[in-house]
């Protein structure tokens, strides 16, 4: 059975450490603002910084237990950054424009 040597066990550690607090810190983001706009913004940087920290940890694992290069997570972590980011803009553009069909609303703030 192959053991995780200490160094890739430390590193990621550490980088799951960093996933945890770069998360926490996006998700108190969508807490403390109070309208849609604002409250976008920070989960999407802080999920995708989250994911992206968790899969170079995955990665670090990997290579350390195969003794090779492991880079397929990279794949994940690609359309992660591909796919928070336009998926938050689409969710932007659908806001502004039931605030500019709606003509009781206060619009975007």
């Amino acid at each position: 059975m192959n053991e995780l040597p200490i160094w890739a066990s430390v590193s990621a550690t550490i980088l799951l450490f960093i996933s945890g607090i770069i998360t926490l810190i996006g998700s108190i983001g969508l807490l403390r603002f109070k309208r849609f706009y604002p409250r976008m913004h920070a989960p999407t940087l802080g999920n995708t910084l989250g994911s992206m920290t968790a899969l170079l940890a995955s990665i670090v694992v990997a290579s350390a237990l195969s003794q090779r290069p492991v880079f397929h997570e990279i794949l994940i972590t690609i359309f992660l950054v591909i796919t928070a980011p336009v998926t938050a803009t689409l969710l932007m553009q659908a806001a502004v424009r039931r605030d500019t069909d709606d003509p009781m609303s206060e619009g975007p703030q």
